[in-house]
C-alpha cells in the first residue's frame, strides 16, 4: 500500500482546465494556512497573498499573462516582502521561502479536491508588471507566483518524475550501482 502523504504529492498535478463551480472561501482560507505552515529560513515568513477571485481581474490575467490564461474561479498570488520581518535574512531567502509556500498550497490542494497550476511571475519584470497593475501591488512587495485554484474538468493520473540519471552518490558524477 501507498504512504499516504506521497500518495498525494504523486497526485499533484498541474491542473488548466477548470469547471464553473466556485472555491467555498473556507476551501481557500485551508490553502492560505498550509502555505503559511511552509518552512521558512530563520522564520522570517516573508510572504503575503492576494485572493482573487473578481472576474474580471481573473479576466486581466487571463489576457495579459502568456501564461495565464486558465479559467479558474480563483488564484493566488503569492509576494514577497521581505520588510514583514526584523530579519535582514528575510531579503536572501524570500524566492524559496515563498516558493516553499506554494508547494504547500499546491499538495493541500489535492486533498481538498482542488486542482491548481503555478504561474511563475517573478523574474519576468513584464509579468510582474501585470500583476501589480491588476492587484495595486506596492513596489516593494514582489510577486512570486500566480496559482490558479478551482475545481478539475480534467483529470490526470498519479505520477512521479523520478529520474535515477539525476542522482548523485557522494560526488558529482557517481552513479548509483544497477
Amino acid at each position: 500500500m501507498m504512504n499516504p502523504t506521497l500518495d498525494t504529492i504523486f497526485r499533484r498535478r498541474s491542473i488548466r482546465k477548470y469547471t464553473e463551480q466556485p472555491v467555498e472561501p473556507e476551501k481557500l482560507d485551508l490553502l492560505l494556512q498550509a502555505a503559511m505552515a511552509a518552512p521558512s529560513a530563520m522564520n522570517c515568513k516573508p510572504w503575503e497573498f492576494v485572493v482573487v477571485t473578481d472576474p474580471e481581474k481573473l479576466a486581466q490575467f487571463r489576457k495579459r499573462l502568456i501564461f495565464g490564461n486558465r479559467n479558474a474561479p480563483a488564484a493566488i498570488l503569492v509576494c514577497g516582502n521581505p520588510s514583514l520581518s526584523t530579519n535582514p535574512a528575510a531579503r536572501l531567502f524570500w524566492e524559496q521561502d515563498c516558493s516553499a509556500a506554494v508547494e504547500n498550497m499546491l499538495i493541500a490542494a489535492v486533498n481538498l479536491g482542488l486542482g491548481t497550476v503555478w504561474v511563475g511571475v517573478h523574474p519576468v519584470k513584464e509579468f510582474e508588471r501585470v500583476v501589480r497593475e491588476v492587484v495595486g501591488l506596492p513596489r516593494h512587495v514582489t510577486p512570486l507566483a500566480l496559482v490558479y485554484v478551482g475545481y478539475p474538468a480534467e483529470e490526470k493520473p498519479p505520477r512521479t518524475q523520478y529520474d535515477p540519471g539525476r542522482v548523485h552518490l557522494e560526488t558529482y558524477g557517481q552513479k548509483k550501482a544497477k
